[in-house]
């Protein structure tokens, strides 16, 4: 292993994502009821422009008034993109109106790392002016083909930089590809025309200690096509999924939780080779394969989100 190794910069349960604009009152009280691990309150491209402002003050109040950690969820914002006149607004209101409630926010259409940058130097700024005890962490939308073009750099970025999310709607028109849903499969494409874009922002992801999040499956009438979407994520090292809809939670909380059966047979994987080890050998056999310490260190990952999940009940 490389003397260079970048650990995990923060460890949240996110399996599941829950969008919710901020221009429905109604939805954001649901969504704290709900069983969703993680919320984003929404102020881009959910909400009208002419709506905008509205929104803004609706996500200060629920923040304020609903105690969305007390309830088991982590709390974040999307806020506006850099290339638009709402963001500072975003920013402003939000952190000195709400600092110390909002875990994260999530910067969308992030290109090179000077867009974090700027977010950055704004959250310091107010954090120190208003005596903001919480750390907000920043987390970025991976959403067009400059951001896929820079996602090592953006993933090398520190700071407060906590995930990635792969956007795949606003992805798929700026690459110009043919397709009009929102992370379906194309049936002219032989295979996963995602893959590439995931695996990737993946990779950056694990090399400089990031979560990796999937982003959105438009279609919620179908649930069969959002498991086997989020069935491919979770194979690529993928952590969690947004849900568009309430019924996608449930989907997204089972297919990233672990099964008892993996569970089981983590613990079992450690146990052996604690066996071997006393022996003073360096791999063993289990259910009739071998396994060495890279199965310990794939043992240990299952457990670890166990772990998590079962914190967070």
């Amino acid at each position: 292993m490389s003397h260079t190794i970048n650990h995990l910069r923060r460890l949240r349960l996110q399996r599941s994502e829950l969008a919710v604009p901020g221009s429905n009152p109604d939805m954001i009280e649901k969504a704290a009821n709900s069983d969703a691990d993680y919320i984003f309150l929404d102020i881009e491209d959910a909400v009208a422009p002419p709506d905008k402002e509205r929104a803004r003050a609706n996500i200060v109040a629920a923040l304020n008034q609903i105690d969305w950690r007390a309830r088991g969820k982590t709390i974040s914002v999307r806020i506006n993109g850099l290339d638009t006149h709402y963001m500072y607004r975003d920013v402003v209101d939000l952190m000195e109106q709400a600092g110390d409630r909002i875990d994260t926010l999530l910067v969308p259409k992030v290109g090179v790392p000077a867009d974090l940058y700027m977010v950055e130097a704004m959250v310091n700024q107010i954090e120190i002016a208003k005596g903001h005890k919480t750390r907000v962490g920043l987390e970025a939308l991976i959403e067009t083909a400059l951001g896929m073009a820079s996602v090592e750099a953006i993933a090398a970025y520190g700071g407060r930089l906590e995930a990635l999310h792969f956007g795949v709607a606003d992805y798929a028109a700026s690459l110009k590809a043919r397709t009009v849903n929102i992370g379906g499969l194309n049936p002219d494409y032989p295979g996963d025309q995602w893959h590439f874009g995931l695996s990737r922002m993946t990779v950056a992801c694990r090399a400089y200690g990031l979560r990796a999040i999937d982003g959105p499956f438009g279609d919620f009438s179908d649930p069969d096509g959002y498991k086997a979407a989020a069935r491919r994520a979770a194979a690529l090292g993928i952590e969690g999924k947004w849900a568009i809809h309430p019924s996608q939670i449930a989907l997204a909380n089972e297919i990233f939780s672990p099964p008892e059966k993996e569970v089981d047979r983590a613990r079992r994987i450690i146990e052996a080779l604690k066996v071997a080890e006393s022996q003073g050998k360096g791999a063993a056999s289990l259910d009739g394969k071998m396994i060495d310490a890279a199965s310990e260190r794939m043992a240990r990952n299952v457990l670890a989100t166990h772990d998590a999940i079962t914190a967070g009940r």
